[in-house]
């Protein structure tokens, strides 16, 4: 493995085209008015709501916009892994102007970091998304992976360790002693995974269950990437009022998988301006998820 050629690598520019009919997809797949199908604060992600001349986008929805994301690993030199070892380990998402309901993406990814944990590697690439008949950047995507068995490749004391594009915005998170500000439980669907998938991850671990057999579960999982979904959905409609243009940036870490089905509990904290959270599914009593969504402003009734 040669790090240097590994942080140099920029990946070939690819576009990403959807239309309504995909976000529409995505919401469903990630829960929106499965309790409720006339939900006031969800029904304008499926629908015209009052005459609105296009339907409203998730801000979870830019983590399509780059769907062969982990699959290009395969093309970076030097980079020798196992990938059936690799894991989706963290997402941070920063959105700069509203997603439009049809569009045509250009992807420009970049190899952001990479270090040397020992018994494994991590890497992260960042993806900036432009709309294409504007030029307007819509929003980054740091997709950080962790690939087990692929680490001690240092040749020197301490180990590897390279951030080429830190991202500043990225905060730690402390969660705070105390009772959540608010509490949302909601039940995922048998067949959630199948719904999600449509929106283009066809990985058989989430719908076939010899490969997730194989793969050391009982049946297929959630994607990590819907759980993140449910999660900022959940505070969008609980903390901003159903208005998901409010929402400024995303980080979530990925800490256990989901059986669709399974319930989802996501606890909320407000800090200044982010609302820190944590999921967990209810019928094991695990953290699956945490991470924090940084909002514009809070609205004046909180």
């Amino acid at each position: 493995m040669d790090p240097e050629a590994i942080i140099s690598y920029e990946f070939p520019e690819a576009e990403f085209t959807y239309t309504e009919r995909d976000v529409a997809y995505y919401a469903l797949g990630i829960g929106a008015c499965s309790g409720n199908a006339v939900d006031e604060k969800e029904l304008k992600y499926v629908y015209h709501e009052n005459g609105q001349s296009n339907i409203k986008v998730l801000p979870t929805f830019a983590t399509l916009f780059n769907p062969g994301a982990i699959r290009n690993f395969m093309s970076i030199p030097s980079l020798e892994f196992d990938p059936r070892l690799l894991l989706h380990g963290q997402q941070y998402i920063e959105i700069y102007s509203p997603l439009p309901a049809n569009a045509c993406i250009q992807n420009k990814a970049v190899v952001a970091g990479l270090h040397d944990k020992g018994k494994a590697a991590v890497i992260e690439v960042d993806t900036t998304s432009y709309d294409k008949e504007s030029g307007k950047v819509l929003c980054l995507n740091r997709l950080t992976v962790y690939l087990r068995g692929a680490g001690g490749f240092s040749k020197s004391s301490p180990p590897y360790s390279c951030s080429k594009y830190p991202a500043d915005q990225i905060k730690p998170v402390k969660f705070p002693n105390c009772q959540p500000f608010v509490v949302y439980e909601e039940c995922t669907q048998k067949s959630q995974a199948l719904l999600y998938r449509l929106s283009g991850d066809y990985n058989p671990l989430h719908s076939d269950p010899m490969v997730a057999e194989v793969a050391g579960f009982s049946r297929p999982i959630l994607h990590g990437l819907c759980t993140l979904g449910f999660a900022v959905r959940a505070i969008i409609k609980c903390v901003c009022n159903g208005e998901p243009t409010r929402v400024k940036n995303i980080l979530g870490r990925f800490l256990l998988h989901v059986y669709p089905g399974e319930t989802l509990i996501t606890e909320m904290w407000l800090e200044d301006s982010r609302v820190l959270y944590k999921t967990k599914v209810k019928e094991r009593n695990k953290t699956v998820l945490s991470g924090y969504v940084g909002l514009h402003h809070l609205p004046a009734s909180l």
